[in-house]
C-alpha cells in the first residue's frame, strides 16, 4: 500500500540523445516510476533531449522528450545520462555538455548508464573519479579520458555524488541502489521482486558470471551442456574423469581440448564456478560460511577461503561484510 504521507517528489531527469539505447532509459526509469507504488509521490521522472520532441532510439520506438534547455528551472534531485551508440556523437556536442554541466551543478546526485559515461566524462566532471561502463567500452573510455579511473569489473560505482553503471541491465541495479539510498533497502527489494529481478546486486559484483565467461571463451559451444551440468552439481565431487565421461571423451583428450577451447584447465573452470556460486550465497543469504563451503563443493571453509583469496583477494567474511544485501 502506498504511504498516506504525501510529500514533494524528487525529480529524476534522464538526458537522452538520438540513437540512445532504449533499455538504458526504460530499465532505470521503470524502477523510479514503480517506486511511486511503494511510496506515494516519491519521484517525478522527466526525460529530456536537446530541442525536445520525439527522439529516435536504437529500436523502432522513439522516446517523447522535453526540451533539455527548458529543464534549467527544475529542482533536480538525480540527473542520469543514458547510453547507446549516440553517446559518442553526444559527447562531442558542446551545447549539450554545457547544459549537462549546468544541471549537474544543481543536482544532488548525477549518474550515467552504460556509454552515458562517455558524455558525462566529456563534461570534465568525473576527473579523478572511479567510473564504469560496459566492459566492451572500458579500454576506449580510459584511453579517451586518462584523468578518470575506469574499472572494468563492477556493475555500478558510487563515487561521491557521481554514479556510473555498466551495460544495459546494470542501470536497473544502479537505480535500485539509488532507491535504497533514498527510501530504504526494503523498498528496493520490493521493487526487485516486482520487476522479477534475480536479486538486488551490489555494485561491486562483477559484470561477468563464470558460466557466461566460459561460454564466451568456448565460441563453438562444445562444452555448453557440460558447463550447465557443473553449475547444477557443484556440491558433488567433480573429477576430470567424470567431466570427460559427460563430454564423451577420454580424460586425456578432454583436458587437452577443453584447455584449447576455453584457455583454462577443467579444474580451474570448476573452481571459478564454485567461487561464483559462493559469492552469490555470501551476497544474498545468511548461511554460515561452513554451509556455503559445503553447498558449493569446497568441502570446508579453508579450501573456500583459499579459492576466494586467489580469485578475489579477500576472505569469505570480508566479502560478505562488503557485499551482503542484508548489511
Amino acid at each position: 500500500m502506498p504511504s498516506k504521507n504525501a510529500k514533494t517528489p524528487k525529480t529524476v531527469l534522464f538526458v537522452v540523445f538520438p540513437q540512445v539505447k532504449l533499455l538504458d532509459i526504460a530499465g532505470p526509469l521503470q524502477v523510479f516510476s514503480d517506486a511511486n507504488d511503494e511510496i506515494e509521490n516519491c519521484y517525478e521522472v522527466v526525460v529530456a533531449s536537446s530541442g525536445g520532441g520525439d527522439t529516435p532510439t536504437d529500436t523502432v520506438l522513439p522516446v517523447a522528450t522535453r526540451a533539455l534547455e527548458d529543464c534549467r528551472a527544475l529542482v533536480i534531485d538525480t540527473l542520469i545520462i543514458s547510453g547507446g551508440e549516440g553517446a559518442y556523437a553526444a559527447s562531442q556536442n558542446p551545447d549539450l555538455l554545457d547544459c549537462i554541466r549546468y544541471l549537474a551543478a544543481r543536482s544532488r546526485r548525477v549518474g550515467s548508464v552504460c556509454t552515458g559515461a562517455y558524455v558525462l566524462s566529456a563534461t570534465g566532471l568525473l576527473e579523478g573519479r572511479r567510473v564504469v561502463t560496459h566492459w566492451n567500452d572500458c579500454a576506449q573510455l580510459q584511453s579517451d579520458f586518462p584523468h578518470i579511473c575506469v574499472e572494468m569489473d563492477p556493475i555500478y560505482i558510487n563515487d561521491g555524488c557521481f554514479w556510473s553503471s555498466a551495460g544495459v541491465t546494470a542501470g536497473i541495479d544502479m537505480a535500485l541502489a539509488m532507491v535504497a539510498e533514498d527510501c530504504g533497502k526494503h523498498v528496493s527489494l520490493a521493487l526487485a521482486r516486482s520487476l522479477v529481478a534475480y536479486m538486488v546486486r551490489p555494485g561491486g559484483q562483477s559484470q561477468f558470471s563464470a558460466v557466461l565467461t566460459n561460454q564466451s571463451k568456448d565460441t563453438m559451444g562444445q562444452f555448453d551442456e557440460l558447463h550447465t551440468w557443473i553449475e547444477n552439481n557443484l556440491a558433488s565431487r567433480i573429477s576430470v574423469e567424470k567431466l570427460a565421461t559427460i563430454a564423451k571423451m577420454s580424460a586425456r583428450n578432454f583436458s587437452r581440448v577443453y584447455k584449447c577451447r576455453t584457455g583454462q584447465s577443467p579444474a580451474k573452470a570448476v573452481e571459478t564456478m564454485r567461487v561464483d556460486a559462493a559469492r552469490r550465497l555470501l551476497e544474498g543469504s545468511g548461511l554460515p560460511v561452513k554451509t556455503i563451503a559445503l553447498k558449493t563443493g569446497f568441502g570446508d571453509e579453508e579450501r573456500m577461503r583459499r579459492a576466494l583469496h586467489r580469485s578475489l583477494h579477500v576472505s569469505p567474511n570480508e566479502y560478505r561484510e562488503r557485499f551482503n544485501s542484508s548489511n
